[in-house]
């Protein structure tokens, strides 16, 4: 029998309730030995549900117990302080995202990483949603021609109570921002999945339904990428009552238009075959509409992946330098609101 990769899990609020859920149930392959927090009520109550021992710190759990991969889910904030103790102490590494809150520390990610030779990936859970992976195969092969365009927005309302729940909500320094970084980042993930590297942003932000925070419930924005094609931003806390989800992805042979995971809109042209043309709405588009597809457990396909990587069986699909791209658009988003002008990303 293949032995299990143990697991130790630092952050035991929300979501790390769900990774523990996740591990547990992947359990004929994993066994969660550790749970870290500060809050020991908290690592207490998630191994009583999930296993493992509860400890105040990663360090002690690394003292105490034999661990294979550590999986980060404290504030964003902290996520590399975290992360390089673990890479220091040669541990594979699995983050929520994002990575961290500025490119500058999550190189300091990458760098760990580099010295550690161990694996990182970045929780980007989506990327495995059947819709997306029918949309990319599909720009893979080129059938939705040259991209043009794509839009990436997040309407969605939070409560006052949202961000007062935690000291750490709607702060710069632990949540990296608001709601384009902590909402918005898996869809402005998507978005640079589908249309490629980003090297320019302009944006604006505000606060507008919500007190005692620091950072924007509404942010709005453009981003020019490497090919030419050119992606709008939308990210919102502030959408009473909240809405959906949404990324388009147009080219001049296809579209894909997925809402809240589902897909909504997909129509893509064979290589080798010419596309047919009806008016619409004063508009040329093809008139074929693909059903949606069905919806799996992302998270497990993203963690079996990890472990497939681990196992060299299969290759990594998220890694450190995939979430960097987003994490660089939307800190590059906050550095253009406050300038007024566009900011070019490396």
């Amino acid at each position: 029998m293949t032995p299990k990769t143990k697991f130790a899990l630092v952050g035991a609020g929300v979501i790390g309730k769900h990774h523990g859920s996740v591990i547990q149930a992947l359990s004929d392959r994993i066994e969660l030995v550790a749970v870290a927090d500060v809050d020991s009520v908290r690592a207490e109550r998630l191994t009583a549900d999930h296993g493992g021992r509860p400890y105040p710190s990663l360090g002690a759990a690394l003292s105490a117990e034999d661990v294979d991969v550590v999986v980060v889910c404290t504030p964003t904030g902290r996520h590399g302080e975290v992360a390089i103790e673990a890479l220091n102490a040669g541990k594979h590494v699995i983050l929520e995202k994002p990575a961290e809150i500025t490119v500058a520390r999550t190189d300091e990610i990458i760098a760990a990483r580099q010295r550690a030779g161990t694996l990182v990936t970045v929780i980007s859970q989506h990327r495995f949603d059947p819709a997306t992976e029918q949309t990319l195969a599909a720009i893979e092969r080129g059938e939705f021609g040259r991209l043009t365009s794509g839009i990436a927005a997040i309407d969605w309302w939070r409560g006052q109570s949202y961000y007062d729940s935690g000291d750490w909500r709607g702060t710069w320094d632990l949540d990296g921002g608001g709601a384009l970084m902590n909402q918005g980042v898996h869809t402005v993930d998507l978005l640079i999945a589908a249309l490629g590297r980003p090297v320019e942003v302009f944006a604006y932000t505000g606060t507008l339904a919500h007190e005692r925070i620091e950072v924007e419930d509404v942010a709005v924005g453009v981003v020019r990428f490497a090919s030419g094609a050119l992606g709008v931003l939308h990210a919102t806390t502030s959408a009473y009552p909240g809405l959906s989800a949404r990324l388009q992805v147009h080219g001049d042979r296809g579209s894909a238009v997925i809402d809240n995971d589902q897909m909504a809109f997909f129509h893509s042209t064979p290589a080798g075959t010419v596309p047919s043309e009806v008016l619409m709405g004063g508009t040329r588009m093809t008139s074929s509409v693909s059903g949606s597809v069905g919806l799996g457990d992302t998270h497990q396909r993203q963690y079996l992946n990890f472990l497939g990587a681990l196992a060299g069986t299969e290759k990594l699909r998220v890694d450190l330098e995939t979430n960097r791209q987003s994490i660089g658009v939307i800190a590059g988003a906050y550095e253009s609101a406050r300038t007024g002008r566009p900011v070019t990303l490396s």
